[in-house]
């Protein structure tokens, strides 16, 4: 009977697993469907290299390079502002709090992930925007050092947990051996824990930056939405997400524009596949 059992859940984890990959090729199977239909009426290069984006324009421009720069000062900014933090955040969690204040830290940490992106994008919105605008004397907070911040703090929780357990994993005998040959803690952490657990660090990052990539009500928000080619991050920006979710509803089924939207789809696609391939490669680089 407890065989019999045992069969049961692993056939379960199995066709759980076998579901999963199914559905994602199914959703990538219809977003290349919809998306290279766009590309009998307008060439790749026009698409991906073009600086125009007026898709009811007569003729229709759907050029998305202003978008995908959009999206890159975004993760940029986020990423030098989240990262330092994050490693600075698991480190104490990890490495320097004890007892129940390290449980309520990373309870803290988990907490702030469960919090959705538009009460983030809101809240951003209200305080953040005339913040940016007033300290830096811009004519508006709507711009990608906005968006920025903002998608860092929603980073955050992914960084610390994942560069959280990456510290744990470093077995104790690294930390002790350090210590018994004279060096403090701070040298200990700097030389011999965040080395050996730099794959999972590096993982942490990337995962972090496919998870701003992906951001979209917040960046819809407090970015601007001008489509427009940016130069600094104290410019209004469009990012692509923001572009799908904004015109998505508008468009007509069937139309180029709304092909255009489903190729921006498949670019993003690409882009967060890469993300996570490389996140994985790093984790799987060396075992601790």
């Amino acid at each position: 009977m407890r065989k019999y059992y045992e069969w049961v859940i692993e056939t379960l984890i199995s066709l759980s697993g076998i579901a999963s990959i199914v559905f994602v090729l199914l959703i990538c199977f219809f977003v290349l469907k919809e998306g290279l239909m766009l590309f009998r009426t307008t060439g790749v290069f026009d698409f991906i290299f073009g600086t125009r984006w007026y898709p009811i324009s007569e003729p229709p421009r759907f050029g998305i390079l202003p978008l995908i720069l959009g999206s890159l000062w975004v993760t940029a900014g986020a990423t030098v502002i989240s990262v330092p933090f994050g490693i600075a955040c698991a480190i104490f969690i990890g490495e320097i709090a004890s007892g129940w204040l390290r449980e309520t830290l990373k309870a803290g940490v988990e907490l702030l992930a469960a919090i959705p992106s538009i009460v983030l994008g809101f809240v951003g919105l209200v305080t953040l925007v005339p913040l940016v605008k007033k300290m830096f004397g811009l004519p508006t907070g709507l711009t990608a050092l906005s968006g920025s911040i903002m998608l860092a703090f929603m980073a955050m929780p992914t960084i610390v947990s994942i560069m959280e357990d990456a510290l744990n994993a470093v077995p104790r005998g690294y930390r002790e051996g350090s210590i018994a040959m004279g060096a403090t803690k701070w040298q200990t952490i700097y030389r011999i824990v965040l080395p050996s657990a730099s794959s999972g660090i590096i993982a942490a990052i990337m995962l972090g930056i496919g998870r701003v990539i992906g951001e979209t009500m917040a960046v819809m928000m407090i970015t601007g939405n001008a489509a427009v080619i940016p130069k600094s991050l104290f410019q209004p920006v469009r990012t692509m997400t923001a572009t799908i979710a904004a015109e998505m509803g508008e468009t007509v089924q069937g139309s180029d524009h709304y092909f255009a939207l489903f190729a921006i789809g498949i670019v993003l696609f690409v882009i967060t596949f890469m993300v996570n391939l490389l996140a994985d490669l790093f984790l799987h680089r060396k075992r601790i």
